[in-house]
């Protein structure tokens, strides 16, 4: 495992208080102290067919069971995509939020993705924007984001992806688990959200 004592942000309580709104100001709660760190990062992931990556020499981590993409008006929902795609990939797949043993989302800020985790314990929210009869439900907490998030770890723009991906395979295999569901929200009120099952010998 590799620690680090380095903080990417903000990180007493002193200099949280002393931090202004990024965006409606002066009474916005938006700051870079409950907000992902943009930080360096680069990644690569190779998706192929399981017979070529074991034709190669390679030892894949997870299937790729199923993925999709939606959007949203970014006037009004511009981060609540994952909630969407969560929704919309489970019923993709015919799986239910308790099929799941690990949920990676990614964390723009503190309060987009308590809105997320809000949108979809809501009946009113669930029957009027997602057109379903009843709420999502809650996830469980004791399976999210349990290696920490985007909020911890940081959001290197063109990585976050991977990283979501490779630590819910990570985690699949750690806490003998079946399968990850991973969803991001991305610019213009876009997001991702994918299945995936982890890889018998990991």
């Amino acid at each position: 495992a590799v620690v680090s004592t380095q903080s990417t942000g903000v990180n007493t309580m002193e200099k949280m208080t002393k931090l202004r709104p990024a965006f409606i100001k002066p009474n916005g709660t938006v700051t870079a102290g409950n907000s992902s760190v943009l930080t360096d990062g680069a990644s690569a992931c190779l998706v192929m067919r399981e017979d070529k990556a074991l034709a190669l020499g390679f030892k894949p981590k997870a299937y790729l069971r199923q993925f999709t993409y939606v959007a949203r008006d970014p006037k009004d929902q511009l981060l609540l995509g994952p909630s969407y795609a969560a929704e919309k990939i489970l019923r993709q797949t015919g799986l239910t939020k308790d099929d799941i043993d690990v949920y990676e989302f990614h964390e723009a800020f503190a309060g987009q993705i308590l809105a997320v985790l809000k949108a979809l314990e809501s009946e009113s929210f669930c029957k009027n924007y997602m057109g379903r009869s009843e709420a999502f439900g809650s996830i469980p907490m004791e399976k999210f984001n349990l290696w920490g998030g985007s909020l911890s770890l940081g959001h290197p723009f063109g990585a976050t992806g991977v990283r979501l991906t490779t630590m819910a395979a990570n985690r699949l295999a750690h806490e003998d688990g079946q399968l990850a569901l991973i969803a991001a929200c991305a610019a213009g009120g876009h997001a991702v959200g994918h299945v995936l099952e982890r890889y018998p010998s990991c």
